[in-house]
């Protein structure tokens, strides 16, 4: 799972288990119990963040309002190596866009540790807008205009994955 991304009334689109979840400060939600969380640090804030989370909750706010305080067991935190996320962007996205998106990296992250890969609710349209499967978006290029991912080419990325059968798309509705 990725960010905010809701699974209750979508379990028919994106499933219902939920091993890894992963975030960034400004997208957390509370998770399961047994679900690991698994941070992505955009930025150095975000690892200060989840250290006052887990302990003072001093920050509460980064770009926008975060929680100070989450519920996750120390053991069940994982950090999401920035090298990795530099191989990525240099390696797949050969620097497209200002960085990889939340999804790309979650892909990847699951390409490089699982021996199958089914995705759900996941990706963009025909005309490559990424879009969330739970919002009625008419604007889901809108990363196009900001230019911090470039949806196109991660798009074409996924499909390539998928062309080769190293990832399986499940579409639901």
């Amino acid at each position: 799972r990725m960010n905010r991304a809701p699974t209750a009334g979508y379990e028919s689109d994106v499933g219902s288990k939920t091993t890894h979840h992963f975030v960034y400060p400004e997208s957390y939600k509370e998770l399961a119990a047994n679900v690991s969380m698994i941070l992505i640090p955009f930025k150095t804030l975000d690892l200060r963040w989840v250290v006052t989370a887990l302990t003072t909750g001093t920050i509460n706010f980064t770009y926008v309002p975060v929680p100070r305080k989450i519920k996750v067991k120390k053991e069940k935190i994982l950090v999401y190596n920035p090298v990795f996320m530099k191989y990525i962007y240099e390696n797949w996205l050969e620097h497209h866009g200002r960085y990889p998106s939340t999804g790309l990296l979650s892909l990847m992250f699951a390409l490089h540790v699982c021996d199958e890969v089914n995705v759900y609710g996941f990706g963009a349209d025909s005309k490559g807008h990424w879009h969330h499967y739970w919002e009625n978006n008419t604007s889901g290029g809108a990363f196009r205009k900001t230019g911090v991912h470039d949806g196109d080419f991660e798009f074409n990325i996924t499909l390539t994955l998928a062309s080769i059968e190293k990832i399986k798309f499940f579409k639901g509705r």
